[in-house]
């Protein structure tokens, strides 16, 4: 589709098109709601292997997953608009929304409308600044151990220092491989947590970490400022994950923050701070992976329909009153 400027509004349109943004996306086609999904192509775990934990497609590629979700949009009517949201404007009076959209290949920008918004822009993961980390983020960088843990277990782990959370992580790894060493990277631990980490075979190693040391498009290991390398095949970081807000910025969307990073605050329903408005994914829970972020986007497009389900009796009602 190649929308321009649209003075009909769609009935929801979704910005995001991973797993939450499709699942609500799906969920409102099916519920013949006219919906639009628009999306940058860019997920966030595009660099991974597979996506894990997810029922009856465990290790689906990331790509695949996605490509599967349009096919399945477009099965029931609904339309992907690729590229990126600029600005979203709430009516002053109602509810609704103006969308603005970048330019498409074609050179065109969109000025779009819709009754209802619903946001799966994701986040950022925030990495250490370290050479080799963001080049082999979702590789042999991880943070999740329910995402990969199995595909590095017993395999030699390092854990990067960062704060209280990558202790958190070290626990974590521990019960996939007990060859696993924490790496303080000059941060300060507990001496409970240093007699802790002796108790469960925690390798401690101090000082300084210069980076990663690469090799043939595979990790050699940790190399520490001093220049010691030592080995590991995986290594495990704390990113510091902050919601993709700028395509909805001038919405003024209440935020939350905790020990993970910064997300859109909403209510046990995803409705965000704005009527309207609906947030579905890791833009407001930080930690979700595919399969809870694609159940919330399902969610996602059944309150927003049963609002709109609602308003659409209200106005039924007041029309076939006023003609009698």
């Amino acid at each position: 589709m190649n929308p321009t400027t649209t003075t009909t509004p769609y009935d929801v349109i979704i910005i995001g098109g991973g797993a939450a943004g499709l699942g609500a996306g799906v969920t409102l086609s099916r519920a013949r709601r006219r919906t639009l999904v628009i999306d940058a192509g860019a997920p966030r775990n595009a660099p991974a292997e597979g996506a894990h934990n997810l029922l009856g497609l465990e290790g689906i590629p990331p790509l695949e997953l996605v490509a599967r979700g349009r096919a399945e949009l477009a099965g029931y009517g609904g339309e992907l608009l690729p590229g990126s949201v600029t600005d979203v404007v709430a009516d002053p009076t109602g509810i609704g929304f103006t969308v603005h959209v970048t330019p498409d290949s074609a050179g065109e920008a969109s000025t779009l409308r819709a009754r209802r918004i619903i946001i799966a822009t994701g986040l950022t993961d925030e990495l250490p600044d370290l050479p080799g980390v963001g080049e082999r983020w979702g590789r042999e960088v991880l943070h999740c151990p329910y995402c990969h843990g199995w595909e590095v277990r017993d395999q030699p782990i390092g854990v990067l220092g960062s704060g209280p959370g990558s202790v958190h992580q070290a626990r974590l790894f521990h019960q996939w491989s007990r060859d696993l060493t924490f790496f303080t990277n000059e941060t300060e631990l507990a001496a409970d947590t240093r007699e802790e980490f002796a108790a469960l075979g925690i390798r401690i190693i101090e000082g300084a970490v210069a980076g990663l040391d690469i090799d043939a498009d595979t990790l050699r290991g940790i190399r520490l400022s001093d220049g010691t390398l030592i080995p590991r095949t995986a290594v495990v970081v704390a990113p510091h994950m902050v919601a993709n807000l700028d395509p909805v910025a001038s919405l003024n969307l209440a935020q939350t923050e905790n020990p993970m990073g910064r997300a859109i605050q909403t209510d046990a329903a995803g409705q965000a701070s704005v009527p309207g408005v609906w947030v579905a994914g890791n833009a407001t829970d930080l930690g979700a992976q595919v399969g809870a972020a694609a159940a919330a986007g399902v969610r996602a497009g059944a309150v927003a329909n049963a609002h709109l389900v609602d308003e659409d009796a209200v106005a039924a009602l007041e029309r076939f009153r006023n003609r009698n």
